[in-house]
């Protein structure tokens, strides 16, 4: 290192590093040591500094600016921006926070807040936001997550927890070491295991997949992509067609009942239903057997294969690893539930090695040995309003104002709302059915965002207030997936005229006279001491676990925290039952459920079954392809979408969509060509990828490009690749009303090269004097 460079320690979503900084300039940056597989979005972060994208001060939309509430929704993203002042900015969200709050009550404000901005636990936007609006009456909010929302309402009524998607199930030690055969529905891949919430200081994945191979275990890849799994790995691929996980593995369970290869002791201690269940798989409930040869046509994987499969399955000790992205898809709850019901009839769950695992590689702290002590975390206090919606129901929330929904059996309504406060996040990166989304955004009567870059969110706001990345600010990260504690020490000074997420708050907060509630009387260096110290003295009360105090560990830069590694879900309940209930109505591993019976969905049966998506090619049989819009490998989410990196790998600044070459030349496309994808929800461009590892009828299209209309008109064409202004806006089921995206047919036609994408502000028109 050079003369007059600091070594910074920080830590993102992706990955805890080491800023190299030099006279006031990020210069490089360099993995912490103790990580064996770093991320190399880390070498992005010194984008963040870069002002082209920036916002620079507050502003205003022109219209808004003039009309107040009664300004035209229908301005947003067509109207320029107009710098203010902090203080009239501050005031004017002030004013509107208790406008709305006294006018129409405090679940009119939506204060949902979803996004990743930042790794940090203090300057946590969305956290902030919540402690602040609480304090000042409330907010209506949300629950779950676009990543993993059916998945853990229906483990809840499967095994009375949803510890077992969440990072709580068998950690990954013990399936390198004891899995002799490994089924992965879905994914195993480091290019999702990159990241991880509250950030990552260890990339393991890649670890145990090599202990796997080096120990020669049977790896069967369910996925209508082979790079699901790293090429390194010698899988077996089963290309199944997508949303169709739930029809082979009900036959994989029928065929090892029907042969009389099922752990029938395990099925009569340790679950309730399994009757149900077993009369549904054999056809005895409805006169259809659930056998391979039924889900041959569905899946289309060979009756053959499947026979084989279900043969090795219970002779062998064997892990099922089940993607969070199954869930992400009409009907989503029965992929995970179905994936149990296997597990329990193989008769593994409890052993090490054995049994059903969700999540493992969706982030990169699932399977990891977890922590034991309390991470440091900002509280978001209490919303005393109690109101929410599932996370990925906002254009039914903006659209049915007073109408009903329903949610893990009960009933509830969807509030009229008349602000929108963004902090940290991006839904029209995230959210399905952009244009649906869009004509909602509309209506209410004010958009507030907060943010550090002009976003397709922040371009759609009426006021943004600009705030610092995380590099421009002292933080700390941790989460219990992750077993360090790392400093996320401030490199640069902020960008513009932007401030950090907890002076905006604070400022806000006295204006609406809760100041001393929010802080607390703290500044920045106070909480983080005090956030800190919380989790040092919890890891040293409870579990004996020394960890340096606050000065120490700011100096060192990280600290490790306790946790558990070795760890076999459900032994304890295994081998005693009576002794370990589980959390479920039945106190065993629900198979059938009374409960989810009584509340008479028709799209989630009391069972693991087979339900028909709204869209999947057993249905099409025009020429569609089915649209797998999985995460990128080059950013998280759309963060850093501009960056050198994420733009090296586009062509024309657009997304790249790969499909298989027999599609391809149906289609008359050859690698290299843009492409348009189309549905009657919308249509974007594309750069097309001809590959041999993408099942046939199917076009994958990464998440992440920034929603880039070509024009202000309804169903505009997007010209940057964004798969979500193609997706399917509805819940997976009445029971987790999760995120859809992954149920989605799509047209594809080559179209003419078009000029590339380049990112670029918003118009912004200044004051007259």
């Amino acid at each position: 290192m050079s003369v007059g460079t600091q070594r910074i320690a920080h830590c993102s979503h992706w990955g805890a590093f080491w800023l190299l900084v030099r006279e006031g300039r990020i210069v490089g940056v360099e993995p912490m040591e103790f990580d064996p597989a770093p991320s190399d979005i880390i070498h992005s972060v010194p984008e963040w500094a870069d002002p082209r994208l920036r916002i620079a001060q507050p502003m205003v939309r022109e219209g808004w600016l003039r009309g107040r509430e009664q300004a035209d929704g229908a301005g947003r993203g067509r109207e320029p921006f107009v710098p203010v002042g902090w203080d009239e900015a501050l005031d004017l969200v002030a004013g509107q926070v208790r406008r709305v709050r006294d006018g129409f009550g405090p679940a009119s404000i939506f204060a949902g807040s979803y996004g990743w901005t930042s790794a940090g636990r203090f300057h946590h936007a969305a956290t902030g936001l919540k402690r602040m609006l609480g304090l000042f009456g409330g907010y209506t909010g949300h629950v779950n997550t676009y990543s993993i929302a059916a998945g853990p309402v229906i483990l809840r009524h499967v095994f009375g927890a949803e510890d077992a998607c969440n990072g709580g199930g068998s950690t990954l030690d013990t399936v390198a070491e004891h899995s002799e055969t490994v089924v992965v529905f879905g994914a195993l891949s480091p290019r999702t295991a990159q990241t991880e919430a509250g950030g990552i200081a260890r990339h393991t994945l890649e670890v145990h997949l090599k202990r796997l191979v080096e120990r020669g275990a049977r790896i069967v890849l369910v996925s209508p992509a082979r790079d699901d799994l790293p090429d390194w790995v010698p899988a077996e691929w089963l290309p199944i067609r997508p949303n169709t996980d739930t029809a082979l593995m009900l036959a994989l369970a029928q065929e090892i009942v029907a042969g009389g290869r099922n752990d029938l002791d395990f099925l009569d201690r340790c679950c309730s239903g399994s009757a149900e269940f077993r009369a549904y798989l054999s056809g005895a409930a409805d006169g259809v057997a659930k056998d391979a040869a039924w889900a041959a046509p569905i899946t289309g994987i060979a009756a053959g294969h499947i026979q084989a499969l279900a043969r090795d399955l219970p002779a062998r000790r064997t892990m099922l690893t089940v993607s969070w992205a199954l869930q992400r898809a009409d009907h989503g709850e029965q992929p995970f539930w179905a994936a149990a019901g296997l597990a329990a009839v193989i008769g593994q769950i409890g052993l090490p090695g054995g049994g059903v695992g969700y999540g493992y590689g969706s982030l990169g702290g699932v399977g990891a040995p977890q922590v034991q002590a309390q991470p440091p975390a900002m509280s978001a206090g209490v919303n005393p309003t109690g109101s929410f919606i599932p996370v990925a129901r906002i254009a039914d929330l903006l659209t049915r104002p007073g109408e009903p929904f329903d949610y893990n059996g009960r009933r509830f309504t969807y509030p009229d709302t008349r602000m929108l406060y963004w902090a940290g996040g991006n839904p029209f990166h995230h959210h399905q059915d952009l244009n649906r989304l869009r004509r909602a955004w509309e209506r209410p009567e004010v958009v507030v965002v907060q943010e550090p870059f002009w976003t397709a969110t922040a371009r759609l706001a009426d006021i943004v207030l600009p705030a610092t990345t995380s590099i421009e600010r002292n933080d700390l990260s941790g989460n219990r997936r992750s077993d360090h504690v790392v400093a996320m020490k401030k490199a640069i000074d902020p960008v513009g005229g932007s401030r950090d997420d907890f002076r905006i708050f604070a400022d806000l907060s006295a204006r609406l006279g809760v100041a001393d509630a929010f802080t607390e009387g703290r500044g920045e260096m106070e909480w983080l001491r005090h956030l800190y110290e919380a989790t040092r003295a919890d890891a040293a009360q409870r579990l004996g676990h020394a960890m340096p105090d606050f000065d120490a560990f700011w100096a060192e830069g990280h600290a490790t925290l306790p946790v558990r590694a070795r760890h076999t879900y459900l032994a304890d309940f295994r081998r005693d039952p009576e002794a370990h209930p589980l959390a479920s109505d039945s106190g065993r591993i629900v198979l059938h459920s009374p409960r989810i019976a009584a509340m008479a969905h028709a799209d989630c049966p009391p069972h693991p079954a087979w339900v028909e998506p709204a869209e999947w090619l057993g249905g099409a049989g025009d020429g569609r392809l089915h649209l797998v819009s999985r995460q990128p490998v080059d950013k998280l989410h759309s963060q850093l979408d501009y960056s050198a990196r994420s733009q090296a790998g586009k062509q024309d600044g657009r997304e790249i969509a790969s499909l298989n070459p027999g599609d391809a030349a149906r289609l008359g496309i050859a690698d290299g060509d843009t492409i348009r994808l189309f549905n009657d929800r919308g249509q974007c461009l594309a750069g097309a990828r001809l590959s041999a590892g993408v099942a046939a009828g199917v076009v994958i299209l990464p998440t992440g490009a920034w929603y880039t209309p070509a024009d202000a008109g309804d169903g505009a064409l997007d010209l940057a690749g964004n798969p979500n202004i193609l997706t399917l806006d509805k819940g997976t089921s009445a029971l987790a009303q999760g995120c859809s995206a992954h149920t989605c047919l799509v047209s594809v036609e080559r179209v003419e090269r078009r000029a590339p994408v380049v990112p670029a502000p918003p118009p912004i028109r200044r004051r007259a004097a």
